[in-house]
C-alpha cells in the first residue's frame, strides 16, 4: 500500500487510476490528430489544446471516482463495473455537448472530441478487462502469514482474504497450528510456511505476547528481508480506522503521527475560513427559502442552539437550522435522533438528508469554536457517558470539532453506543494522521456524498 495525504491506498488502485488518466489523454490527443491532421501541432500548442485535453481528462477521472470505479472491492462484479464504465463517456458526451453550445470556443472541435470519446470508450473496456486479468495473477500478489490467534487475528485473516484489491494472499495463520499453541509450536509453523510459500510479510496479531511471541524466528525472517508488521498498523491501513480493542497506550505514544505544531493549527484555521466562505457564497441564495420553509412547517424558532464539547473539553454553543418540533426533548431529555424519528418535521427531514441544517455551523467556524473538518462535536451529557464506556474517547478533544470529518464520510450517522465506538475509531485515525491534504480530501469526499445523497440522515 502507498500513503497519499496521510491515507493508505492499494498500489493497484493508483495503477488503475494512472492507467485511465493516460488512456484519456491519449484518446483525445488521437482524436485531435484525426480531425486536424497536419495542423495538430498548432492546435495543441497555440490554441490551448493541451489544457483542454487535460481538463477533459480530469473530468473523466472525477466521473469515474463518483461512480465508484476505483473502489476495487467491487472489481469482480463485472456487469456492474462495465455498466458504470459506460456512464462515464455518456455523461461526458452530454457535458461536452452543453459546453459546445454555450462556449463553442472552449472546444477543440466537435469531431476531435467525438473521435476521442469513441476511442476512450473502447480503450477503457479493454484496459479494465486486462487489469482484472492481471490482478488475479499470483506474480502480483504478496504472500502473508498472520501470527496470532483469537477473534482479532481471525477477523484480520478474513478481512485480508475478502479484500482481493489489496493484492494480499494469506497463506496461513497461527489458528491452524496443531496441538498446544506454545511459542515453539508457532515458531515451527511460521518457519515452515515461510520456507514453503516464500512469505513476504508477517503480521503479528497476538493478544498476549509475553510467553508466546517467537522473537528469534521473527528476527531470522526479518534478516532475510521478510517484513514484520503489527496488526494494529495493518488494520489501520486496511480500514482507515484505529481499533480501540486491544490497543496499547504505548502504540499511541510511539506511533507516527499526532503532529500538532502551531503552524499546522494556523494553516488549518485558514483553510477552514476559506472553505466556509466559499460554501456560504454557494448556499446564500437558498438560505431565505430554508428559513421560510421552517417557519411555515412548524411552530418554533428557525435556529436552535445546543451546548457541545469542543477543543480541550471546553463547552461551546453549536447552531443549526431547527429540524425537530419545538418540544422534542421536553419529556425525554437529551437523546439521539433515531431512524424515522417522529420528532423530526417534514422540512427537517429534507434538511437533514441534504445537510442544509448544518449551514449555521459556519458561524461556529468563524468564531473559532469549530473547524471545517474534524470530529463531530458531541453533547456534554453524551460525552460524560461515552468517556466511561469507550477507552480513549477523550482523545477526540485534542483537535477542534468539525462540520464534516473522516468519521462522517466513512461511517453512517450513529445513534447507539456501538456506533459511537465505531466513529471514535475513525476519529482516532484522523487525529493521528491529520494534515492539510487529508482535510482537503475529506472536503472532496463530502461534496460527493452530499451531491449523491449518501450517508445522510
Amino acid at each position: 500500500m502507498i500513503r497519499l495525504f496521510n491515507v493508505y491506498y492499494p498500489i493497484r488502485s493508483l495503477v488503475l487510476l494512472l492507467g485511465e488518466a493516460l488512456i484519456a489523454l491519449l484518446s483525445f490527443m488521437v482524436g485531435t490528430a484525426l480531425q486536424f491532421r497536419e495542423d495538430t501541432f498548432l492546435v495543441l500548442n497555440f490554441e490551448y489544446g493541451y489544457y483542454k485535453i487535460i481538463a477533459v481528462t480530469l473530468v473523466v477521472l472525477l466521473l469515474s471516482h463518483w461512480f465508484d470505479l476505483y473502489d476495487l472491492s467491487h472489481i469482480n462484479q463485472r456487469g456492474e463495473i462495465y455498466f458504470r464504465l459506460l456512464l462515464v463517456p455518456g455523461l461526458l458526451a452530454l457535458s461536452l455537448a452543453v459546453i459546445g453550445l454555450l462556449f463553442p470556443h472552449a472546444m477543440l472541435g466537435n469531431s476531435a472530441f467525438l473521435f476521442g470519446l469513441i476511442i476512450l470508450t473502447i480503450s477503457l473496456f479493454l484496459w479494465r478487462s486486462a487489469y482484472a486479468w492481471l490482478a488475479q495473477l499470483s506474480f502480483f500478489r504478496e504472500r502473508v502469514y498472520v501470527l496470532g490467534t483469537g477473534e482479532r487475528a481471525q477477523r484480520l485473516v478474513q478481512g485480508l482474504r475478502a479484500h482481493s484489491e489489496l493484492g494480499v494472499e494469506v497463506v496461513d495463520w497461527s489458528g491452524n497450528v496443531e496441538g498446544a499453541l506454545t511459542r515453539d509450536a508457532m515458531a515451527a509453523h511460521l518457519m515452515e510456511l515461510a520456507r514453503v510459500y516464500k512469505v513476504h510479510r508477517v503480521i503479528v496479531a497476538l493478544p498476549d505476547r509475553r510467553n508466546t511471541l517467537p522473537v528469534e524466528a521473527l528476527l531470522q525472517l526479518r534478516l532475510r528481508g521478510v517484513k514484520i508488521e503489527e496488526a494494529t498498523s495493518w488494520l489501520e491501513k486496511m480500514s482507515g480506522r484505529i481499533e480501540v480493542e486491544q490497543l496499547y497506550p504505548s502504540w499511541l505514544i510511539f506511533a507516527d503521527g499526532f503532529k500538532f505544531g502551531a503552524g499546522f493549527f494556523e494553516l488549518r484555521r485558514i483553510l477552514s475560513l476559506l472553505a466556509s466562505a466559499l460554501l456560504l457564497m454557494v448556499v446564500l441564495p437558498i438560505i431565505p427559502f430554508v428559513m421560510l420553509a421552517i417557519r411555515l412547517d412548524s411552530k418554533g424558532p428557525i435556529l436552535y442552539r445546543q451546548r457541545r464539547v469542543g477543543y480541550g473539553g471546553v463547552y461551546f454553543y453549536c447552531y443549526k437550522f431547527r429540524t425537530m418540533r419545538q418540544d422534542a426533548e421536553a419529556d425525554t431529555g437529551a437523546t439521539w435522533a433515531t431512524d424515522d424519528d417522529p420528532r423530526i418535521t417534514r422540512v427537517g427531514r429534507f434538511l437533514r438528508s441534504t445537510r442544509l441544517d448544518e449551514i449555521p455551523q459556519l458561524w461556529c467556524v468563524v468564531k473559532g469554536d469549530m473547524a471545517f473538518v474534524g470530529p463531530r462535536p458531541e453533547r456534554p451529557e453524551f460525552v460524560e457517558w461515552l468517556s466511561q464506556e469507550i477507552p480513549y474517547y477523550g482523545v477526540r478533544h485534542s483537535v477542534r470539532p468539525g462540520i464534516t470529518g473522516w468519521a462522517q464520510v466513512r461511517y453512517k450517522y450513529g445513534n447507539t453506543l456501538e456506533d459511537a465506538k465505531e466513529k471514535l475509531q475513525y476519529d482516532l485515525y484522523y487525529i493521528k494522521n491529520a494534515s492539510i491534504g487529508l482535510d482537503v480530501l475529506i472536503m472532496f469526499q463530502t461534496i460527493k456524498i452530499v451531491l449523491l445523497g449518501r450517508g445522510a440522515q
